[in-house]
């Protein structure tokens, strides 16, 4: 069965291996030569160029474009678009052009057609610089009407304002404009120039995963598919995790996939219930083995149209990004870091500060706004206070710093008179600067403080303060995050802050047994000026530990896991990995305001398909062989109907 492995592993052995490695690296030369080639974009169609790529150096050839019309001007010309970009066509006017001029002047706006001409320049004066093609034209000779356009519901131009619901109701029209194309043309050479790097450069496997599985404990909730055997049913992945450490059992080695995955949950303008991720896996590494390759695999593939990235990336453990930011994700392009000045007023004689200090972790915190009082205004800080009070039920407490600022509370006012040269010193404080203070838990009070940061920053850009340079991608580790985590509606009970088959930290192994909660992990995400685009780790490689972690600590049914279990204790190898979120990292890239914007036909704020009303109902007699049938919801009036009605049949 294996004899091909066999001889190939013998030929490597042997003298020739030189030879062999040579092949090799002739093979791997020609793909990276192969990639940087300018592609045949007209080959095997009915064109002999594209729109966009003409210009002096093609005067004197024939030509056949093809396209969409853009624009005509008084029927003399018209500008013919294809996904390459624009050219003018002149629309000839003699007698003997008749049947072509009546084509290209009678066909409406977006018709597809096809044209036949020599390029020539255009006249002296009418040359355009801002138009690629503008120093020629085409002098048409035949037409051809390929298919005419009704009239659009919106027209297709960038600058023109659509609303995103009628963009997703006509996205085949939507993605022929110009940010569209670009946003996912530039999406396939990134996905190109990623698998170059990993299957030609670094040997990776790429696999494709079952999308029909079953249910997994913990995580998000999962789309649920209906089996034609009763009671069962199927789980659409939420990743390929369980499937990718089966590969790295399995001997793989390396392995990667551009994965869909699918979670039920509500959209966001940075989440979709169904997404793509890099999905990658080896076996074999460390932490710092994963960050590398994806450092370079980033480097790789970024376009060239950006500042090229500098490796390696910075890293922050997740306490200090919690503490100096208030997030898990911070976005390091700006500074207003919280500060803890909890030492400050011990002794205060400030009644809610008393209060916080005097409970366990509790604490003072406070940010310092750059010349905040030159550009908020007392509405500013009064929406601050009520979101403080409204979402984390806590008081923020502004100090304006200006002696004769009358803005300061009675409160405000004593805390400049007791500890003003403090604050000033510690938060290196100048006039026009603001400082909101808040006290509380730890976690809480750093919590509030990332949130204000972030509004504080969009209040001063909203008045021209350049705070978040938009060019400017400022990549960051965050590292050494909790193993567990207490769950939101019973806090006496962990779940895990990543997913059940995270590895603990080799230093913490000691507490699983005894403080779990204090357990770190090998965790690991990727963050981009604030957004989170990518999270793996080392993974749990022994079957004892993992049932541990699985039936002590998290209190899941193991059965659901029994196949991985058992597969950890036929030799299973150390593993890790990560996954990209390709979606949100191309929606930084492009500098898109949505996820939606770098998907060819995403679904809508409420996982709609507004193009083609997805989902749909489906007939009763098509769900019969599947042993389900649908409950429809009931309003007050049909339920109370129902109750005195009891041998009514359920629909």
């Amino acid at each position: 069965m294996f004899c091909w492995l066999s001889r190939l592993c013998g030929e490597l052995s042997t003298p020739t291996r030189r030879t062999t490695q040579l092949i090799w690296s002739s093979a791997a030369r020609s793909m990276v030569l192969s990639s940087q080639r300018i592609p045949e974009l007209s080959s095997f169609v009915a064109r002999t160029n594209t729109c966009g790529e003409l210009r002096s150096s093609h005067l004197g050839q024939e030509v056949t474009l093809c396209g969409w019309i853009q624009f005509r001007r008084q029927n003399i010309f018209l500008v013919l678009r294809d996904f390459h970009g624009l050219v003018q066509v002149v629309i000839p006017q003699d007698e003997s052009a008749a049947s072509v001029k009546k084509i290209l002047c009678e066909a409406p706006m977006e018709s597809v057609v096809q044209v036949s001409g020599t390029v020539i320049s255009r006249p002296p004066g009418q040359k355009n610089p801002k138009m690629p093609t503008g120093e020629i034209e085409i002098k048409v000779k035949t037409a051809k009407l390929l298919n005419s356009c009704k009239k659009l519901p919106f027209e297709i131009k960038d600058f023109m304002k659509k609303t995103e619901t009628l963009r997703l109701q006509y996205r085949y029209l939507d993605l022929r404009s110009v940010q569209m194309q670009y946003n996912l043309r530039l999406r396939s050479q990134m996905v190109m120039k990623m698998r170059e790097y990993l299957c030609n450069l670094h040997g990776f496997v790429d696999v494709e995963t079952p999308t029909l599985f079953k249910r997994t404990p913990g995580g998000a909730k999962e789309f649920v598919i209906p089996s034609r055997e009763p009671g069962k049913f199927y789980s659409l992945p939420q990743s390929p995790q369980q499937f990718k450490q089966l590969l790295m059992v399995g001997g793989l080695d390396r392995y990667f996939q551009v994965a869909r995955c699918y979670r039920d949950e509500g959209s966001r303008p940075d989440r979709q219930p169904e997404f793509t991720q890099i999905d990658i896996e080896m076996s074999f590494v460390d932490q710092t083995g994963v960050q590398s390759l994806i450092e370079g695999l980033l480097q790789y593939s970024w376009p060239s149209d950006k500042d090229p990235l500098v490796v390696p990336f910075p890293s922050m453990p997740f306490a200090e990004a919690l503490a100096s930011y208030g997030t898990d994700k911070p976005d390091t392009r700006f500074g207003m870091k919280i500060v803890d000045i909890s030492d400050m007023f011990r002794n205060t004689e400030v009644g809610f500060l008393q209060d916080a200090l005097s409970k366990p972790q509790g604490t003072v915190k406070a940010i310092c706004i750059r010349k905040g009082a030159k550009y908020l205004k007392r509405k500013d800080i009064e929406s601050i206070r009520k979101f403080a009070a409204d979402h984390f039920n806590e008081e923020v407490l502004p100090i304006f710093l200006k002696t004769n600022e009358n803005w300061n509370s009675p409160v405000a006012k004593f805390i400049m008179e007791e500890q003003g040269l403090g604050l000033v010193k510690l938060l290196e404080t100048q006039e026009e600067d603001v400082v909101l203070l808040t006290a509380g838990e730890h976690k809480k009070a750093c919590s509030l403080m990332g949130k204000l940061r972030l509004e504080c920053a969009d209040l001063l850009e909203a008045r021209g303060v350049v705070l978040r340079d938009p060019a400017l991608f400022s990549f960051l580790w965050v590292v050494d995050f909790p193993l567990f985590l207490p769950k939101e509606e019973n806090p006496q009970e962990l779940e895990s802050a990543h997913h059940p088959f995270t590895a603990p930290h080799p230093s913490d192994i000691h507490l699983l047994y005894t403080e779990p909660h204090k357990v770190r992990s090998q965790h690991y995400d990727l963050v981009l000026n604030g957004n989170e685009i990518g999270g793996g780790s080392i993974r749990i490689h022994n079957s004892e530990l993992q049932h541990y972690v699985l039936d002590t600590v998290l209190k899941e049914d193991v059965k659901l896991l029994s196949h991985l279990l058992q597969a950890l204790d036929y030799g299973a190898p150390p593993h890790g990995g990560i996954a990209l979120g390709l979606d949100r990292l191309m929606c930084l890239v492009t500098g898109a305001p949505s996820i939606r914007d770098v998907i060819a036909f995403p679904k809508s704020f409420r996982g709609h398909d507004l193009m083609s009303n997805a989902p749909d109902s489906i007939p009763p007699e098509e769900l019969k062989p599947y042993h389900i049938q649908v409950s429809w919801p009931m309003d007050a009036e049909t339920e109370k109907s129902s109750s005195n009605h009891p041998c009514r049949s359920e629909s």
